[in-house]
């Protein structure tokens, strides 16, 4: 049999990405979830991966949505092993994955939810050219807020690789601020601690050291991994650091809280509609 040639390889990697990315935005309207895309384009190959969640994303712009920011994700070691990868990933935020406190979380606007609080940052400026040392990051925050990511997945059962979750535009979901802004020269995102009740009943705990040993650590991270994908980070985005604690899964409506020293709480009300 004849050996593909290198445009049939490429072919062939590029229709494997559009299929991928056909099956999560077809499981995102209907709210079945898929199976997973691997098969499709590999349990670890990056570069297929992201390649999958830019025509994602794409496509939201083309339809309306604005980016307003990024996510980190598989900040903790214990999710990195879990998976067997020794790096975290990023997501795209849009306009209208943003709930205020205020305003009811539907269920139906989800299909397999797990909430996680983490720390938000807000950029005062770009974050686009020259060096990207630990200055230049703390610099660039105008302020940071307690926050809520609303985590989920369009893969059925949850049964994802790193290939699978950054295809799904790394788990996202929804996500809720609070209103409590401070500057960094207020706090040390590495020392806080935090606690999330759902109900009331306690659920999970951590600390600032449990993002990547740094939350600024994650975000410096992100501006560098952006930066060299071609959507660098930009003043008045938001950031949603990556975890301080374990999630928990919302299997209903019910109420979420999160305290998270030197950044107060942050709350989210799921409703059954």
């Amino acid at each position: 049999m004849p050996t593909p040639s290198g445009l049939e390889r490429r072919t062939a990697a590029v229709d494997a990405t559009a299929l991928a990315a056909d099956l999560l935005s077809a499981a995102a309207r209907s709210g079945t979830p898929c199976a997973p895309v691997r098969d499709l384009i590999g349990a670890d190959d990056v570069a297929a991966a992201y390649e999958v969640q830019e025509r994602l994303t794409v496509d939201r712009i083309a339809a309306g949505a604005e980016i307003v920011g990024r996510k980190i994700g598989l900040t903790s070691p214990a999710v990195q092993r879990q998976l067997g990868v020794d790096q975290p990933d990023f997501g795209v935020l849009f306009d209208d994955m943003h709930y205020r406190q205020d305003t009811p979380v539907p269920l139906s606007r989800l299909l397999q939810p797990k909430v996680e609080a983490e720390i938000a940052f807000v950029l005062a400026e770009d974050l686009a050219d020259g060096p990207l040392d630990a200055q230049r990051i703390r610099g660039a925050v105008d302020y940071a807020v307690a926050a809520l990511e609303i985590v989920d997945s369009r893969i059925a059962r949850w049964d994802i690789t790193f290939g699978d979750t950054v295809a799904d535009n790394a788990s996202s979901g929804l996500f809720v601020l609070g209103t409590e802004r401070r500057t960094l020269d207020s706090f040390d995102p590495v020392s806080v601690r935090m606690r999330m009740a759902i109900g009331g009943v306690e659920v999970s705990t951590g600390t600032g050291a449990a993002c990547l040993g740094d939350p600024l650590h994650a975000l410096a991270w992100l501006a560098r991994t952006t930066r060299e994908f071609g959507r660098p980070l930009r003043a008045g985005q938001i950031v949603l650091s990556g975890a301080l604690g374990p999630m928990a899964p919302m299997e209903g409506p019910g109420t979420v809280t999160a305290d998270i020293t030197g950044l107060g709480s942050v709350t989210a009300t799921f409703i059954q509609e």
